[in-house]
């Protein structure tokens, strides 16, 4: 699958009139697995952006130890002063999703604009079970122009993770979006994710996975209809006539 998902991501480049990627390295899975196939295809022009706002300071050391280990450029973009200015111009949330998706945007607005000085294309490291339960900010990390990612579930990235050789400690550490202190994705979501692989599996016609329990099965199905206007194209109003 690694030479498949390589080929793909540079022909997209190319077909963009790009010369290059930039990505967010967070010091996940996710994002060491998109950061490793990008400098597969494009060695030399594959872009890191670490990018702390508010964030736990492993998660930078986790970024560091990806790049280290990829051999890819890094840039760190502090974000906390522009988050905390930010906020103060908005009213108080009791959520704090909303704060953390402010984190989000922030983020993706400094990887288009380095995308844009240096000609490259955002690659999102979303995978297929978030992408399936809308479990990303629209127009945050959901922002990007590729996802090489995107039709792998977790446990498949997993796999490719092994294969391309990523540190094993970012492998085994718990999925956070590094949003707030000690947020974890399971914890969030409230089901493991071999679990959800599971559901979705079963949901979406793969036969190597097996359905589990009904009520997490009605969760996962609840989270899909409620985040289907994150994955489809904005409605656009057709006029019946011209004016």
């Amino acid at each position: 699958m690694k030479n498949e998902v390589v080929k793909w991501i540079n022909d997209r480049v190319k077909t963009a009139g790009a010369e290059g990627l930039v990505l967010g390295l967070s010091g996940g899975i996710d994002s060491a697995v998109v950061a490793a196939l990008c400098n597969l295809a494009y060695p030399g022009k594959t872009l890191g952006l670490i990018m702390p706002c508010g964030s736990q300071p492993e998660d930078e050391n986790y970024a560091g130890m990806a790049a280290a280990t990829l051999k890819i450029e890094t840039v760190k973009v502090v974000l906390d002063e522009v988050f905390t200015v930010f906020k103060k111009l908005l009213p108080d949330s009791s959520d704090i999703r909303h704060y953390g998706n402010i984190k989000s945007r922030l983020r993706m607005i400094s990887l288009y604009y380095y995308a844009g000085i240096n000609n490259y294309l955002v690659a999102g490291t979303g995978n297929k079970t978030e992408i399936s339960l809308g479990y990303f900010t629209k127009y945050g990390d959901g922002g990007c122009d590729i996802l090489p990612l995107g039709d792998l579930y977790k446990y498949e990235v997993k796999l490719l993770a092994e294969e391309l050789g990523i540190p094993r400690e970012i492998i085994e550490r718990k999925p956070t979006a590094g949003l707030w202190k000690d947020q974890t994705d399971e914890d969030e979501i409230g089901i493991p994710y071999d679990e959800i692989d599971s559901i979705l599996g079963s949901l979406q016609g793969n036969n190597k996975l097996k359905e589990t329990d009904a009520a997490r099965t009605d969760r996962i199905k609840q989270m899909m209809r409620v985040t289907e206007h994150k994955r489809i194209p904005i409605p656009i109003f057709k006029k019946t006539e011209d004016l």
